[in-house]
């Protein structure tokens, strides 16, 4: 078994769709989601998006994906890293996937001195939040969000 993680690119759109989807199904919300192929090809692949997508691939066949962007903390006066999807399709789960991609965000958000590495997760999804919590998030109770910093940060991106 091979994993990669690649940036995303525009010919990557029904995939990534097919993945918000499945995670939307997860999620208990199938019907939520409004956009389409077309608009989720627009909006992330479009010069000006702030944007961004990976997609992790076994043996070249594409298994998840993230979705992220650039924040900006007012009080550490840095960038900051928000995942704003990490999907793993169900078969494929228990490989490795989504560590990798997490991992993948946290030396990015090194390498370009941003200050934290967050995201979100619903207060139900136990097996999420265990594992969000054994890589060294911490739990942001208010939100149920999660981060990196410091040297949660440093210790997993180079784990």
């Amino acid at each position: 078994m091979s994993l990669t993680i690649r940036d995303a690119v525009a010919s990557d759109a029904k995939t990534i769709y097919d993945f918000i989807i499945e995670l939307a199904i997860y999620e208990k919300e199938p019907d939520a989601v409004v956009t389409t192929v077309e608009e989720t090809k627009e909006k992330i692949f479009n010069e000006n998006s702030n944007v961004k997508a990976l997609i992790c691939e076994e043996n070249g066949k594409p298994i998840g994906h993230a979705i992220y962007f650039y924040n900006y903390s007012t009080w550490l006066g840095k960038y900051g890293i928000y995942l704003e999807d990490l999907y793993v399709t169900e078969s494929k789960r228990g490989l490795g996937a989504g560590k990798k991609m997490l991992k993948y965000l946290a030396k990015k958000a090194l390498e370009e001195n941003c200050g934290r590495f967050e995201w979100s997760c619903l207060d139900w999804n136990k097996p999420s939040r265990d594992f969000y919590e054994s890589i060294g998030a911490k739990s942001q109770d208010e939100w149920i969000g999660y981060r990196l910093e410091g040297d949660s940060l440093i210790n997993f991106a180079n784990s």
